[in-house]
Order: C-alpha cells, then sequence, then structure tokens
C-alpha cells in the first residue's frame, strides 16, 4: 500500500501595516484555522528527529496529515509563541487531531497504543459544537477552557436570573460573584477591625474614632468582582470559545434554545453538553419571604449597610456572613431551627458558634420563621420578623433592619429542558445522578459542580472535575476525579478547616473502639500578647488504629485554618499517620506545628488546656 501524502501547510505573512496585536491576533487566527481545517495538523520542525517518528506513525496507518515546518516559515520563533499560548506546549511536534490537541511524541504513541487516537481519528461531528456548556461559573468555565485548548468548538451558555430583588452578576459564576471571593474580602474587613483592637496591645497608639464604612468597602470589592468578571470574557475569547449571555433550555437529545434578556432566540447543536448551572439561595415559602429578605444573592452588592440583622439558617454561608457582620459592628443575630453546619463535625460546630456568641452573635435557638412584614421602607427599613419554636406554642417577634436567609441552595436544573431529552434528576432536590465519570443517563450530556448528587458543593472541586471531563471527553486522559479526602474551610471570625471525615462519620464508618482521637486546644503566639482567650483554638485528628493510625479525619479551628488545612490535605491524599506526623518537624512558632505534637487521645481523659505557648 502506497503511503497517503503529507500536504505542507503554509502560513502567509499577515503584513506589515499591523499593529503588534494585530499582527499577534491574525497569526492566532490563521493557527486556529490550519488547527480546525485539517483531520491531523502536525507542527514540526524539519530536522526533528521526534517530529519524523510521529510523520512515520501516520503514514504507517494510512493517514493523510499536515504539516507546518517552523523552521522553514517566516517569524518561526513568532509562530511557535503563538501556538504556546493555544495548547500549552513548548515543543514541537505538536499535534492536532480532529481539533483535539494531543500533544508531543510520547503522547501520540501512547495515544495509539491505548486506542484513543484511534477514537479520535473517527470522530467528525456534523452539530454546530463540540461541546456546549451551560452555565458560566468555575466549573463550566474551567471544562470549555481545558475542551477549548484541546482544539475542540466549545460555546458557554451563561443567564443570571435576577434575584427577587433584582440582583444580578457577572460572568464566573457564585464563588466569583456573590460567594467565595466576596465573601473572603468581607472576612478579611473584619479581622482588620479585630486587629486594630490588638495594635494598642502591640504599641499602636491611635486617638481618632475608628468606624467601618460599607459603601466604601462595596465598591473596592465590587471593582475587583468586575475584573474578574472581564478577565473570564477575555480568556474566553483567546481560547476561542464562544460566549453567549443567555439561558439554555434543551428542546431535542442535541439541540438547545438560547434566550437573551430581550426575549431572542437563537438555537444550537453539540455533540456533547455539560450542566454547570450550579444552585440559587433557598426561599423559605412564608409571607413576605421574597419581598422583603435578601440572600447571598444580595448581600455583597448591597449599597447600603445592612444595620441590625437577622440571619435565618446556621449553614457555614449563614455563620460567614453573622460573623463578618458582626465583626463589622453591626447588631447580628442568627436563628437556628436544630444544628449548626450540618454535615459537618458537630464538635467543631459547637465551637465555632461558642466563638461567635463571645464575640456578639446573638443565637435564636429551636424558632424557624413563620412571617416578615415590612414596617418601614427605607435603606435599609424596619422589618417585624415573628417565629415560632420548634418545641411548642410560644412565637416570638422582634425588629431588625435586614434579614438575612442562608437556609439552603436549589439546583438550578428544573427549567433547562432536561424532562425533554430524558435526563433524570432527583425530584425532591433538583440534584442530577450521575456515573463515576460524571456522564448522567444520557449517554452526552454530562453534569459537574453543585448540581451533582452526592458531592461536595465546592468551587475547587468543580474546577478539577471539570478539566478532567473535557480531557476524557475529547480523548487525551481517563483520569477521574477523586471525590475523597477533600478539603475544605468555613470563613468564620476564628476559621474551621477540616479533611476527610467528621468524627461522627467516622464512628459510623469504622466503629468508635477501632478510631483513637488525639486533640489538644492552644493558644497562638499572636494571641499572647493581645490577650486573647488561650483555650479557644482547638486541634484534633481521628484515626484508624488498625490502618497504621492513619488520619481519616483532621479538624483545625484557629487563625488562617484555610492555610494550613491545604498542607495537611496533601498529606492526607499520600496516606499521612499519626506516626508520619509526630516524624515531622515542626515550624515555630506556628499554629500549623500543633499537629506534630499531639499527644493526649480522647480516650485517656486528660486535661487539654493550655497555660503557655
Amino acid at each position: 500500500m502506497s503511503k497517503p501524502p503529507s500536504r505542507r501547510a503554509r502560513l502567509s505573512s499577515p503584513g506589515t501595516s499591523r499593529s503588534p496585536t494585530e499582527v499577534r491576533e491574525e497569526l492566532r487566527r490563521r493557527l486556529r484555522d490550519l488547527i480546525e481545517g485539517n483531520r491531523v495538523m502536525i507542527f514540526s520542525k524539519s530536522y526533528c528527529p521526534h517530529s519524523t517518528r510521529v510523520k512515520e506513525l501516520f503514514s504507517s496507518l494510512g493517514v493523510d496529515y499536515n504539516i507546518l515546518e517552523l523552521d522553514q516559515v517566516d517569524d518561526g520563533a513568532g509562530v511557535q509563541e503563538v501556538l504556546t499560548e493555544i495548547s500549552n506546549q513548548k515543543t514541537v511536534p505538536n499535534i492536532f487531531v480532529n481539533k483535539v490537541h494531543v500533544g508531543g511524541c510520547d503522547r501520540i504513541f501512547q495515544a495509539h497504543k491505548n486506542g484513543l487516537l484511534q477514537k479520535l481519528l473517527q470522530d467528525n461531528s456534523a452539530h454546530d459544537y463540540d461541546l456546549i456548556v451551560i452555565g458560566g461559573g468555575s466549573g463550566g468555565l474551567s471544562c470549555a477552557k481545558e475542551a477549548a485548548n484541546l482544539g475542540k468548538k466549545v460555546m458557554v451558555l451563561d443567564f443570571v436570573v435576577p434575584s427577587p430583588q433584582g440582583t444580578s452578576w457577572g460572568l464566573g459564576g457564585t464563588c466569583v460573584n456573590v460567594g467565595c471571593i466576596p465573601k473572603k474580602l468581607m472576612h478579611q474587613a473584619a479581622l482588620l477591625g479585630h486587629a486594630l483592637q490588638d495594635a494598642r496591645k502591640y504599641g499602636w497608639e491611635y486617638n481618632q474614632q475608628v468606624k467601618h464604612n460599607w459603601e466604601a468597602m462595596r465598591e473596592a470589592i465590587q471593582n475587583h468582582i468586575g475584573s474578574l468578571n472581564w478577565g473570564y470574557r477575555v480568556m474566553l475569547r483567546e481560547k476561542g470559545v464562544t460566549y453567549v449571555n443567555s439561558f439554555g433550555e434543551f428542546v431535542d437529545p442535541h439541540k438547545i434554545k438560547a434566550t437573551n434578556k430581550k426575549g431572542q432566540e437563537m438555537f444550537y447543536t453539540a455533540s456533547k453538553f455539560v450542566i454547570a448551572t450550579g444552585e440559587r439561595p433557598r426561599y423559605l415559602g412564608i409571607q413576605g419571604d421574597k419581598e422583603y429578605c435578601i440572600t447571598s444573592d444580595d448581600l455583597f452588592s448591597l449599597t447600603y449597610c445592612p444595620g441590625r440583622t437577622l440571619v435565618i439558617g446556621a449553614s457555614y454561608v449563614g455563620l460567614e456572613c453573622a460573623g463578618f457582620l458582626a465583626g463589622l459592628g453591626l447588631d447580628v443575630t442568627v436563628m437556628v431551627r436544630s444544628i449548626l453546619l450540618r454535615g459537618f463535625d458537630q464538635e467543631m460546630a459547637e465551637k465555632v458558634g461558642s466563638y461567635l456568641e463571645q464575640h456578639g452573635v446573638k443565637f435564636q435557638r429551636k424558632f424557624t420563621p413563620i412571617s416578615v412584614q415590612q414596617l418601614e421602607k427605607g435603606l435599609p427599613g424596619k422589618l417585624k420578623v415573628v417565629a415560632k419554636s420548634t418545641e411548642g406554642p410560644e412565637t416570638v417577634e422582634e425588629i431588625y433592619n435586614t434579614v438575612l436567609l442562608a437556609i439552603g441552595r436549589d439546583s438550578c436544573t428544573r427549567k433547562i429542558g432536561l424532562e425533554k431529552i430524558g435526563v433524570k434528576i432527583n425530584e425532591k432536590n433538583g440534584k442530577i445522578p450521575v456515573n463515576d465519570v460524571e456522564q448522567t443517563n444520557v449517554p452526552h450530556v454530562y453534569a459537574i459542580g453543585d448540581v451533582l448528587e452526592g458531592k461536595p458543593e465546592l468551587t475547587p472541586v468543580a474546577i478539577q472535575a471539570g478539566k478532567l471531563l473535557a480531557r476524557r471527553l475529547f480523548g487525551v486522559s481517563l483520569e477521574k476525579c477523586d471525590y475523597i479526602n477533600i478539603p475544605t474551610t468555613v470563613f468564620t471570625p476564628l476559621e474551621y478547616g477540616c479533611c476527610g471525615l467528621s468524627e461522627e462519620k467516622a464512628i459510623e464508618m469504622y466503629k468508635k473502639e477501632n478510631l483513637e482521637v488525639y486533640h489538644t486546644l492552644f493558644w497562638p503566639l499572636e494571641w499572647t500578647v493581645a490577650g486573647r482567650d488561650n483555650n479557644t483554638c482547638y486541634a484534633k485528628i481521628i484515626c484508624n488504629k488498625f490502618d497504621n493510625e492513619r488520619v481519616v479525619g483532621f479538624h483545625l479551628l484557629g487563625p488562617n485554618a484555610g492555610e494550613i488545612t491545604q498542607g495537611f490535605a496533601a498529606a492526607m491524599k499520600c496516606g499521612l499517620t499519626k506516626k508520619l506526623l509526630d516524624d515531622t518537624i515542626g515550624i515555630h512558632p506556628t499554629c500549623g506545628e500543633v499537629f506534630t505534637t499531639l499527644e493526649i487521645t480522647k480516650s485517656s481523659g486528660l486535661d487539654i488546656t493550655q497555660k503557655g505557648c
């Protein structure tokens, strides 16, 4: 059999009358045209032996291919630089198969060996897009970006339905706009206020009255968020991803309707779809909730200081918001139906609540609201809240300026046409069941992020899952997202970081007699001079006695718990044991070193209070 001909691609000069930016963009466009217009596109150098091996492989397979020899074109170095931006690969050969970036010589031979190359060579879509991602949050953008890096034609549909109070936001999803980012920044604002109190003990003298300006904080935070929104749009454009600010709804198995804010409709088709629509705050379903209450969707862009605030719900969102609002000097009450931080270690949850109470947050336990009534309009106005005891007929009423609902979140899956194409959801909570590769019951429809049933609702989880899903969908990897031992932190005034199992869950899985819990209270050095309490911060690890005391649960209540927990999470991925912690030399004086000196077990009953650093 004769070899199929290889064709040498040409890349004409974009001309000299343009600006450097225009030249670069034109070069990027021409490179993408080569990638998208050829079944196999090899960027090579004529003298490279690895490139020769790749050409010989395709010849042996009887596959026609196109070559651009970078050492034989004008400004080959510049071409390779732009190619690096497109593919994240600096070397040659740089190979694309049916618009998917496969990689270099080793990767193409590996793909040939495991069958992925043959799959790629057969893939030839008849649809508008290779992939449409519904949802422009962290997970959706991660998936879209990775798919585009692999040379696929990708669209992102993102549309924010305004909250009942009229709040909406830009590209980037909950985390960037109304979640992790503004929350952490307001948390920092509150910590700075507390640091001002400590400063006098450290010799700082100031006489003027210090007060907080809500409007100035809000403006600075919203400006930062705006820059992130713009950055995401630029990133999508540079990656060649089509971004459409419209609401996506399935109308056929491979067709979606996109409706913009003016009600104009467009229709698009794709070979594969990824649902990454996330969640929105839940409402109570009582008189006045949607009319007068706000949620985390509204709080971070509120144009006025919320004043005396009632937070309904003791989820991590509720306690974080209560914490920073109190830290900014506001009168805050948390109304709790049952327990704090459901799903978290309950010993740690109660310690979080105790610290909040010590620092001015009031708790109204075993009550649920039954009505919210507006007494006065204003910014803020006045609201009367009537609540009923969960343990009897008692009712109470109180006046607040703002009522913040934090009672949970609902998946945004019920209005996107899933029933029209047969995608199953959990009717109770809207969550989507998937298999171990994030595939729904409809084979070409996948889901990632907070809409997944039984998976952690965390931004980094969605980002990782989205990236790995794109790699699997387009044939360059078989790696699955690992949902075990995922760390997280509750950014209350005293942060709570954890990784692995709660004590309750560990007992359920391993039985109490098979576990050893090491714990201690500790006193951060920074707190000593400031005169803060020496028995508030707390650390514990939960170990499986019959697996070399492997650490199955890590818990920390203390300053910078998020930073500390991140490091130990990596160790837990590697199979951290109590002995490995004991063998680790701590950094002194730090909070993290407490885990290298844990000696007292809960079962011993010994005292863990601290009297020094």
